[in-house]
């Protein structure tokens, strides 16, 4: 996909959602980072779900450490693999009051010292928090910049370096939340609903019902 192409994509993008965002719901960058954590293997529904309950009891460190880790386990125990991030939950709170006086640090090196806290968790409070221009990769981005050919790459860190050059740097900053909507309600793992897709047009994926065939010769 060449420079003008990717530009009509976000282009696309932007005037269909012009202020994309999470469907996280948080009120503070401490909520947000718990409700990354909770969301990995876990819908952001599901998280929702929980959050709302845990953040009127829980929603600084200072309140999680005095949840506990028996109930903060019991809030969030509906969510897969509750009982290590919980964990992390609980260690993360402790290092952020004892290092950061109770905030959430806006540095990169900060934010993956934290338990449970890799890359992709990382991006997405830097760019959802503190509107760092960052792309946090997960399946759905994944898939769709290898599907349309925007900037394929054999792993989550080549998909997201390759996507930090190839978008434009006007649309940087929300690229992330249109490539995650975009692969969760268009570009789908299975019968991704390309009659539907705004830039079907300009996808290079050789299913793709819009992409120009060539003829067949004699």
């Amino acid at each position: 996909m060449n420079a003008r192409t990717r530009l009509e994509v976000f282009e696309r993008l932007k005037a269909h959602n012009p202020h994309p965002t999470t469907e996280l719901r948080y009120s503070s960058p401490f909520q947000l980072l718990v409700a990354v954590i909770l969301s990995a293997q876990a819908t952001d529904v599901a998280v929702n779900k929980v959050t709302e309950r845990l953040f009127a009891v829980a929603g600084t460190p200072t309140a999680m450490l005095r949840l506990g880790i028996d109930g903060l386990r019991e809030h969030i125990k509906s969510i897969g693999l509750y009982n290590a991030k919980a964990g992390n939950l609980i260690k993360t709170s402790a290092l952020l009051v004892e290092r950061h006086g109770g905030e959430v640090p806006a540095q990169r090196v900060a934010l993956e010292a934290l338990p449970g806290i890799g890359r992709k968790t990382a991006n997405v409070v830097l760019n959802s928090a503190f509107s760092e221009p960052a792309i946090a990769v997960d399946t759905h981005i994944f898939r769709v910049a290898n599907r349309t050919g925007l900037a394929p790459g054999r792993t989550p860190l080549a998909v997201e370096k390759r996507l930090l050059r190839a978008v434009p740097k006007a649309f940087r900053k929300d690229a992330h939340h249109w490539l995650i909507l975009h692969g969760r309600y268009t570009c789908t793992a299975r019968k991704p609903h390309c009659g539907e897709c705004l830039i079907a047009d300009l996808c290079e994926w050789p299913m793709n019902p819009a992409r120009p065939r060539r003829s067949r010769t004699a």
